[in-house]
């Protein structure tokens, strides 16, 4: 059983990394009052401007690193103004934020597929190479611990937790995250503060789009390796994991990291003989019938940004 745990601990993480800063970007947009479904949407269009960005760099640098950081850099890019379409019809529009987020998802599988068939002549974008795996010099030498955390990590997987970290200094330490939490709770007490509302949501939304478009292309960089048009419903998973994690980020980490060892067991399943005797299907549904049983039991005790979906009107009290 320890065997098998190690051998599937540094799969896991790589698969939650993705889904951890995606569900952190969620919490932003939440806290400020929007509820951001389109993270599927987000997360495709940033791997797809990740993948064309790296692959456009490999050519005239083989081999360089720095063309993976430029890819990422463009996929946050991208992530956040095509977060504001979302921000703009929620915000400014007053539209029903569900809906928006639907369409943003639709838009975004489409117009990065017809994209990536114009401009490489095929659907899909395959780069060259990503980041390389590493064990952490020292700390993989630790009993126990070490071959679960610090053994084939990437550059990605530290740069999220320092994110994850940072976030949760500016979320409850710092006047910026008191103000955006304030303006999903009580917005019209906010604005009352001298608080513009407006400007913090937009700013939660352009975050989310940030770290969504950050995990989709990290997907890309570190175990897909080429752009195909879908992240397999892992939006949907990063929304399932903020409800489960409580909108509080260490919350999240936890979520993240269930799910992301629930589905890597799936993936490995076959391969991996102590798991090879249960029925693949099993394996595959475990993780979703689990977030579904886990938002049924914790529905109750669940508690959201009470303006969360709220359009604003600051003529209303």
């Amino acid at each position: 059983m320890w065997t098998t745990i190690v051998q599937i601990m540094p799969y896991a993480i790589v698969f939650t990394i993705p889904l951890l800063i995606t569900a952190l970007g969620a919490l932003f947009s939440e806290r400020s009052g929007i509820v951001n479904i389109g993270l599927e949407g987000l997360m495709v269009v940033g791997a797809f401007a990740g993948a064309f960005v790296i692959f456009k760099f490999q050519e005239l640098w083989p081999h360089n690193v720095a063309a993976l950081w430029l890819g990422l850099l463009a996929a946050m890019l991208v992530g956040v103004l095509f977060s504001l379409l979302h921000a703009f019809a929620s915000i400014n529009l007053s539209a029903n934020q569900i809906i928006s987020g639907t369409a943003i998802n639709m838009i975004a599988g489409a117009i990065t597929v017809f994209l990536a068939r114009n401009m490489t002549g095929s659907g899909n974008i395959r780069i060259t190479s990503g980041f390389s795996r590493y064990d952490v010099p020292l700390f993989s030498e630790i009993p126990i611990i070490g071959k679960l955390l610090f053994t084939g990590t990437y550059d990605t997987t530290w740069l999220i937790l320092l994110i994850v970290a940072v976030s949760t200094i500016v979320l409850y330490k710092t006047p910026f995250g008191l103000r955006l939490r304030a303006c999903g709770e009580h917005p019209h007490a906010a604005e009352a503060a001298g608080i513009n509302v407006k400007k913090m949501r937009y700013m939660g939304v352009m975050i989310s789009g940030a770290f969504a478009g950050l995990g989709g292309a990290i997907i890309i960089v570190t175990f897909a390796g080429e752009f195909t048009g879908s992240v397999s419903g892992l939006g949907f998973l990063a929304l399932a994991s903020l409800i489960f994690g409580q909108w509080k980020p260490l919350g999240i980490l936890a979520a993240t990291l269930f799910f992301g060892f629930a589905s890597t067991v799936a993936n490995v399943s076959q391969v991996i003989p102590s798991l090879a005797v249960f029925p693949p299907v099993i394996l595959k549904v475990f993780p979703y019938v689990v977030t579904l049983l886990a938002l049924i039991v914790f529905s109750k005790s669940s508690r959201a940004p009470q303006a969360a979906g709220e359009p604003f009107d600051s003529g209303k009290r």
